[in-house]
């Protein structure tokens, strides 16, 4: 399939193998289709980070200003946010890259620190909400003999070790990014070189291994035990527990949204693995992935807007907690503070 011309090169990588001596397959993809998939992608991806950077700027100030301690379940949907602020962040890079024909004017070494930061955080997120489950499963499935372990210091580990997983699977990125010319295009742009085609496959069998297929299954356990728990519920345990079952259908919501953003798009991806071993094959076919990477590549993006709005109109508790933190404001403004005496007491009632 055609080198630059497949998929939006921010999630679905531009590659190319040792000298660059594949000779790409022709795509049957129409040129008028690519152009209107193309051509509206950096107006989307500006929308997409205008949104994403307000929305989730606000998330993480309501969780960072408001007096009271965040939940474990907050400390991860916290980091799920800065995973979301970092990830959209990122995507003004490639909407001017697209903008300029795929010609990346920014340098090798941002090159490398755009696609790293972009893959890092799309993992993190999915890992996150692994997180996110394990934690409602251990809740609301063994809430007595594992309650210990749901403590804000485990959390803040966990959250550590997840960012540093991130890291690790976004290093083919980080070593076999690289801005190289094409002569059939005339261009340099930035593109994934891997040595040879099999380390390429090998790297694609790994991530989709481990950033798809084993969160899949361990999120899939716990909300399918959780489900089952909160239908064996008693309605006198159901009120003592209220504010569990709140947090509970947050995270159920949260996670139903992801999986919906994010699941055609790894299965893309895996179509695209096996174009690319050969085990399936056809002009048209590849032409079809080429179509669905746009589009599922878009609705991934989505997700980091719709997180931050999910949380007001399903979080009873974050909308609690964000007309607390609102209502603060005044409290810090020159005109309410007349004395030294004064401002030390506001400063206090905001610690």
């Amino acid at each position: 399939m055609d080198i630059l011309t497949t998929r939006t090169p921010a999630l679905n990588d531009t590659v190319a193998t040792g000298n660059h001596s594949d000779t790409p397959e022709k795509s049957c993809l129409d040129p008028d289709v690519w152009n209107a998939l193309t051509s509206s992608q950096p107006i989307y991806m500006a929308v997409i980070t205008v949104l994403g950077v307000v929305l989730n700027a606000f998330v993480l100030l309501v969780f960072c200003l408001h007096k009271k301690a965040c939940t474990v379940a907050e400390i991860y949907l916290s980091n799920l946010a800065v995973a979301d602020l970092v990830l959209v962040s990122c995507l003004p890079f490639w909407a001017i890259n697209i903008a300029n024909d795929f010609k990346w004017p920014f340098g090798v070494a941002m090159c490398k620190v755009v696609n790293a930061g972009i893959k890092m955080n799309a993992y993190c997120s999915i890992y996150f909400l692994v997180l996110v489950s394990i934690d409602r499963y251990v809740a609301l499935v063994h809430p007595m003999s594992h309650g210990r372990m749901r403590r804000p210091k485990y959390a803040k580990v966990g959250c550590l070790l997840v960012w540093g997983f991130g890291l690790l699977l976004s290093a083919p990125t980080l070593v076999f990014r690289a801005v190289m010319y094409f002569p059939e295009y005339d261009i340099h742009a930035c593109a994934l070189d891997f040595p040879s085609r099999t380390v390429m496959l090998l790297f694609d069998v790994m991530l989709i291994f481990f950033s798809f297929i084993i969160p899949m299954i361990i999120i899939s356990f716990c909300t399918l035990k959780i489900i089952q728990s909160l239908r064996k519920r008693s309605v006198e345990r159901f009120n003592a527990e209220k504010s569990e079952q709140k947090a509970t259908t947050l995270v159920l919501v949260v996670l139903g949204t992801f999986l919906f953003c994010w699941i055609p798009f790894h299965i893309t991806t895996m179509l695209d693995m096996l174009l690319k071993a050969g085990v399936i094959e056809g002009c048209h076919l590849g032409a079809f992935v080429d179509i669905c990477d746009q589009l599922f590549s878009y609705l991934a993006f989505l997700n980091s807007v719709i997180n931050p709005i999910l949380y007001v109109i399903v979080g009873k508790n974050f909308r609690k907690k964000a007309q607390e933190v609102c209502k603060q404001w005044p409290l810090i403004t020159p005109t309410t503070v007349s004395t030294r005496s004064n401002t030390s007491a506001t400063l206090r009632t905001l610690t």
